[in-house]
């Protein structure tokens, strides 16, 4: 009976050690989600909820219609305030005493305070030789005020204005698709909202606060990437717009002929950081930044476009926190720029894709109405968004345009839009074909982001099919073994 009761436990004690090990190895299969990195507001607003529960959840306010102020809370408040600043007051009061203290024992102890002094001069000497260490930016334009250096930029048309444009202007609508694509392992474009909610959070929010900015992770430079006609530079005016910001356009062409030589630029690269540090925030704009670091320059092409190549990304690299300067590039065919140079100039990548038949429907709709047309039973909306695919929204607002002249908007109440007059002039347009769409995706494909992107899909695959794979490789082993045997 002994024996018998010994061999339960020892197979208890094998059966733990085999769960155990079996629930290692499970653990060990299951792949780590995606984790966020922790945010740098959570302690604010966990300070606002502990100062809420401590003030005003339990706090009775029936009778205080008018919201009139809390004289008490005002005292509480403003008694650190003044406490602080007596302290101060005391402090220095104290340290005097101190110093008057020290000085009469001294006297009373007969004591010369020479070799102190000496080697507090020594020390204050080597204070300053070790000072001359960190050596900033040399100041090309000491003796001019800010007013000057501004409007030479605006003279030589390097600081340019900008068409008011409002952020919620880019139309387009949300990618309903997106899941259903992404189960049949289709991997989805982003809609052109999508494209408006990453501009809105990298390039509008950090820069139109300076505690955000200097918080929130930084964001130096982004690349907006697309087809002609997908509203990149609109987006640029509509960042400047949203943020009151300054415009300044280092394209190639607009740079042209201007400040020439290595002074003339070193000069013309002192003159933009100057004025768009001391009036934030700035917006610096590069039209066609692929030419900046173009692999092949055109014979035809005279505008130096590898002007800014070594300097951009000192620039750039050298932006502080509290520095509220945006750059943003613009390009139509970034395939012909070295990806490397590129991806290392600019931190963050929007590639704006072709709208799907949801933002078409939308664009249609919104055109037509703030161009003065009415939306007629004889107007189908759908059938005319299902034809125009390929078309980007600069194709549409031509079309619209050409359409709704002043003439026929005046015809509307006898004679209704169809969409069969839409078709005409989209039909004289040539839209964005698949074959450029797949260029733009395989050269994203070649950028950080893209990588990462396929490394992680890679990885999903490899996780489905492991089982199997697994199974079958034991399976094989197995069958060797009894051969050996």
């Amino acid at each position: 009976g002994k024996k018998k009761k010994g061999e339960k436990k020892e197979k208890k004690k094998k059966g733990k050690k085999k769960g155990g090990k079996g629930g290692k190895e499970a653990g060990g299969d299951e792949e780590e989600g995606f984790k966020m990195v922790p945010s740098m507001f959570i302690p604010g607003i966990e300070e606002a909820s502990s100062n809420y529960e401590d003030i005003w959840k339990h706090r009775d306010e029936t009778d205080n219609f008018q919201q009139k102020y809390d004289a008490e809370l005002i005292k509480e408040l403003k008694r650190g305030e003044v406490e602080s600043e007596i302290r101060v007051q005391v402090d220095d009061l104290m340290r005097q005493e101190l110093k008057n203290l020290k000085a009469a024992l001294q006297k009373d102890m007969g004591k010369k305070g020479g070799k102190g002094s000496a080697k507090k001069k020594g020390g204050k000497k080597k204070d300053k030789k070790g000072g001359k260490k960190g050596k900033k930016d040399k100041d090309l334009t000491p003796d001019r005020t800010i007013e000057s250096l501004y409007e030479e930029l605006v003279k030589e048309g390097i600081l340019v204005q900008y068409p008011k444009v409002k952020i919620s202007d880019y139309m387009g609508e949300y990618s309903y698709l997106g899941t259903t694509l992404r189960q049949a392992n289709i991997e989805p474009m982003p809609s052109l909202s999508d494209v408006r909610r990453v501009i809105t959070e990298y390039g509008v929010l950090p820069m139109g606060s300076q505690t955000v900015h200097e918080t929130a992770p930084h964001v130096k430079s982004i690349l907006i990437a697309g087809p002609h006609g997908t509203g990149k530079r609109m987006l640029v005016n509509a960042i400047c717009s949203e943020l009151g910001a300054n415009l300044i356009d280092l394209t190639a062409e607009n740079i042209c002929g201007r400040y020439p030589g290595k002074a003339g630029l070193t000069m013309l690269l002192h003159l933009v950081m100057k004025v768009g540090k001391l009036l934030q925030p700035t917006v610096i704009y590069i039209g066609n930044a692929e030419k900046t670091f173009i692999k092949k320059v055109p014979k035809n092409d005279m505008s130096d476009p590898k002007r800014l190549k070594k300097e951009l990304p000192k620039i750039i690299k050298k932006m502080a926190p509290e520095d509220r300067i945006l750059f943003v590039g613009t390009s139509l065919t970034p395939w012909d720029a070295d990806v490397k140079g590129l991806c290392s100039c600019y931190q963050k990548i929007v590639l704006i894709p072709r709208p799907d038949y949801a933002s078409r429907y939308l664009l249609f709709k919104e055109l037509i109405l703030r161009s003065g047309g009415r939306l007629a039973p004889t107007l189908d909306l759908s059938s005319l968004a299902k034809i125009s695919d390929g078309y980007t929204p600069g194709h549409i607002i031509t079309a619209v345009k050409h359409v709704l002249t002043e003439r026929r908007v005046q015809q509307l109440h006898r004679k209704p839009l169809t969409a069969l007059e839409f078709v005409t002039p989209l039909a004289r347009i040539d839209p964005i074909y698949k074959e450029e769409e797949e260029q733009f995706k395989k050269w994203y494909s070649k950028t950080p982001l893209g990588k990462k992107r396929a490394k992680l899909k890679a990885e999903e695959e490899e996780g489905d099919g492991g089982g199997k794979g697994k199974s079958a490789k034991g399976g094989k082993k197995i069958g060797k073994g009894k051969k050996k045997g």
